[in-house]
């Protein structure tokens, strides 16, 4: 196998930066480029140890660095990794890691150091991808979940169904196959059982997906409301920035203005839209359309009233659009004389916060409406939660088998059939956790992952 190497940290202007190397040639590489202070032999030193020197190439001096040594197995590969730490310029990392490719060693692909760790069984598949999602995390609960998820508490849940499948699926085989050894019979209630009992774990598992999208994406959020609520003001407010522009003026916005932000442990997706009311205006027209598309398409609706106007033709239809939909109110407007009751909105939509978007009063409501509306009150970081598209269409494939083996067995159909549903359930479970992916699988893993890791 190749030796590979890659800059590590992020190609900026940094305190530090590091270029890591890793392979059966690892080692060697590294002391053809690197000259440690004093008389120490790099080829000696032993894992997790460091040793201070200077970076060269054939063009002479490059950086003082500091060389760190992982031997094989116990390093992040399960390879002899090297990693040169050096000021973090654009220009000093290029040449030090074109100084290692120079002496033999290949440019890492995309994910590339990650794979060779799960080649080389020092992680699952699942725990490989926690590792991008830990990367790419936003706020605390995304790190939390991605750092259980690197720690196996998705891949041990699965990994348990796994187990008594298995056991179900031997069992049947061997008292179909091996009628006339003394094999204890398959009772129908406890197949059942067994089998059902595993169907609800993997429903479990496919009902934290959205929450997990939620963590990993952010909530796509959809500001709305009629003309001159406030809505641009809260945007505005929001961002920390003038992201909209605000007037006097009905019908300013008519084009949707988006930026991302986070509130507290929230990431959201936050689109300003046009005042949703009949006109006439052609161009308007088109932002109200817009406004309404948004506004279908959101998976949080951020709903702003006036509270020192009473309720319009066009708020109560808002109102009846956004029943049992994920949304908070907002009576905006709470420094002026009010003219509109919680208890007018809150019979159509139940969280209902009061704010002055042109002060900043209420944000702190509006955050916790927020959090309970999208359920975060419910998260356990170190529970397990499906991180992507892959694995619920994994456990979809599983639980799908599963619902069919169910049904073999309660239509007395021949236990031959439930085996083959039994084992279409097992292969989608270890493709899973990578026990039986294919390369295909395994490449389009990895080929998310950024080059260095």
């Amino acid at each position: 196998m190749s030796t590979i190497a890659a800059i590590s940290t992020p190609l900026a202007v940094g305190g530090i930066g590091i270029v890591r190397v890793s392979g059966p040639e690892a080692l060697a590489i590294a002391a053809r480029v690197f000259r440690p202070a004093g008389e120490r032999d790099i080829s000696s030193m032993k894992g997790f140890t460091s040793a201070y020197g200077r970076v060269f190439d054939q063009d002479g001096q490059v950086d003082e660095a500091i060389l760190s040594v992982y031997r094989a197995p116990k390093s992040y590969t399960g390879e002899d990794v090297a990693e040169l730490s050096c000021h973090g310029g654009v220009y000093v990392l290029q040449r030090v890691l074109r100084a290692v490719l120079d002496q033999g060693a290949v440019l890492a692909g995309p994910g590339e150091f990650t794979k060779r760790a799960f080649l080389n069984g020092k992680v699952n598949l699942t725990q490989a991808e926690a590792v991008m999602d830990l990367i790419s995390s936003q706020n605390k609960n995304a790190t939390r979940a991605a750092l259980s998820a690197r720690d196996g508490a998705l891949s041990q849940r699965v990994q348990g169904i796994e187990k008594i499948l298995l056991g179900l699926a031997g069992h049947l085989a061997a008292w179909v196959d091996y009628p006339e050894e003394d094999i204890e019979e398959v009772e129908t209630g406890s197949l059942l059982h067994s089998l059902s009992g595993c169907r609800d774990q993997l429903e479990q598992l496919l009902s934290t997906y959205d929450l997990g999208r939620i963590l990993r994406e952010g909530v796509d959020t959809a500001i709305i409301g009629r003309p001159n609520v406030g809505k641009s003001t809260l945007m505005n407010l929001l961002a920390g920035a003038q992201r909209s522009i605000v007037t006097d003026i009905p019908g300013t916005t008519r084009d949707v203005v988006e930026d991302v932000i986070r509130l507290e442990d929230v990431v959201l997706n936050l689109a300003d839209t046009a005042g949703i009311r009949a006109t006439d205006d052609p161009v308007e027209s088109v932002g109200v359309d817009l406004a309404r598309r948004r506004m279908e398409d959101s998976g949080l609706v951020l709903a702003v009233f006036d509270s020192s106007d009473s309720l319009t033709r066009e708020d109560r239809e808002l109102l009846e659009a956004l029943q049992g939909r994920p949304a908070v109110a907002v009576l905006n407007k709470t420094d002026l004389p009010r003219k509109i009751q919680r208890e007018e909105i809150a019979q159509w939509i139940p969280q209902v916060v009061e704010v002055s978007a042109a002060n900043g009063e209420g944000m702190d409501a509006l955050s916790a409406a927020i959090r309970e509306v999208l359920s975060l009150h419910q998260i356990d970081g170190s529970a397990p939660i499906l991180a992507n598209e892959r694995q619920r269409g994994c456990i979809l494939r599983a639980k799908s088998a599963l619902d069919d083996a169910i049904e073999a067995v309660g239509s007395a159909l021949t236990l031959d059939a439930a085996t083959v549903c039994i084992d279409e359930g097992l292969n989608a479970l270890l493709e899973l956790t990578g026990e039986r992916a294919t390369d295909a699988v395994v490449g389009q893993v990895f080929a998310q992952f950024c080059v260095g890791k």
